[in-house]
């Protein structure tokens, strides 16, 4: 019997989970390193353009970060994971190894382009770089095109695993669909029911099946449908947000703030205004005594940053509320569809 499982399933399974694990930099999943993920990897590297005499960087974050420099090592003349942290830590790496591959999310490459325009003031034709390798978000409209334009290189996209990060599908430009690294590893099913979409439903999430077959993963990832193939996700759905190639457990804020006495709502607000993610975080209270309390904003701060490497900005509401209410996402990247499946139309 096929079981099918979302991304709470793993996270209540990480203490009978066996093997070399891959946690979540949250700690919300963990799961066993596939040997198809190092091999796929591998794979969509060499489909990407990336061959023996290319020297590689991968700037992502863990685990994936690991992985991906593991399978590049196998097929490149060289590979060097250095984090997806500091631009100009980046561009050092990248000139000292003399790097022909960046490997990284499409705004890690936008945010980096900018800063070489308008911080270090430099040119990216400089760089050298013949390959660009994008994984691990929901890219903006015409991000590839603008930076093989850059760059003059080949940029890629490839859809990976969210659990893992390693490599599922890729693709040469966003007006083309995902093209699967192996049969069987990558679908579509629909959002309700553990079975295949409905065409006229209009949208599905992307599924990937274990090994064996018994398994099959939901994503949270969600894709529209119409065309040939596998379409790429516009958006995501459930209990976790997509943020700078992270994923961000709604419920672990909910459980946080529910332990400070006071708050009573919360609002998560997402933007790509510029090149990056931004993740506001608006907390409202109970008592007037609290929202000009400086320990108590700080006591949230610090619940926040305990749960995530993201970098989230907490803000006060002014008003109060003595009725409790449930949190709210506003995503206003249009990525993130609502928590409960079953109210996406």
């Amino acid at each position: 019997m096929v079981r099918w499982l979302t991304r709470d399933d793993l996270g209540a399974a990480a203490r009978s989970a066996t093997g070399l694990l891959l946690v979540s930099p949250d700690l919300s999943s963990a799961v066993p390193l596939d040997p198809r993920d190092h091999v796929l990897t591998a794979k969509a590297l060499r489909e990407c353009g990336v061959g023996e005499r290319e020297r590689v960087v991968v700037a992502l974050a863990e685990p994936a970060g690991a992985l991906w420099t593991a399978a590049a090592a196998d097929v490149a003349e060289a590979a060097a994971d250095v984090g997806p942290r500091g631009r100009m830590r980046l561009h050092h790496a990248l000139t000292a190894l003399k790097a022909s591959t960046l490997v990284t999310t499409p705004t890690g490459a936008m945010d980096f382009l900018a800063r070489l325009h308008l911080e270090f003031l430099l040119d990216p034709l400089d760089l050298g770089l013949r390959n660009i390798v994008l994984t691990g978000e929901i890219a903006s409209k015409r991000t590839i095109a603008h930076l093989a334009g850059e760059f003059e290189a080949q940029v890629t996209e490839v859809f990976a695993s969210p659990f893992t990060g390693g490599a599922l599908a890729w693709r040469a430009s966003e007006d083309e669909p995902l093209t699967p690294l192996a049969d069987d590893v990558l679908g579509l099913a629909a959002l309700t029911k553990d079975d295949s979409p409905d065409p006229a439903a209009g949208l599905a999430e992307l599924v990937v099946t274990s090994a064996a077959g018994d398994t099959v993963l939901r994503t949270g990832q969600v894709a529209a449908l119409g065309g040939a193939g596998i379409p790429a996700p516009a958006h995501t759905v459930g209990d976790h947000v997509l943020v700078r190639g992270v994923w961000l457990a709604l419920p672990r804020i909910e459980k946080a703030l529910s332990k400070v006495d006071g708050v009573s709502g919360w609002d998560l607000s997402i933007s790509r205004q510029g090149t990056l993610d931004a993740a506001v975080l608006t907390v409202t209270f109970s008592r007037a005594s609290l929202v000009r309390n400086p320990m108590w904003k700080s006591r949230i701060q610090q619940a926040v940053q305990a749960l995530t490497p993201i970098s989230i900005n907490v803000e006060i509401a002014q008003d109060v509320s003595e009725t409790p209410a449930p949190g709210t996402v506003n995503d206003l990247r249009g990525h993130h569809l609502g928590r409960d499946r079953a109210l996406i139309t």
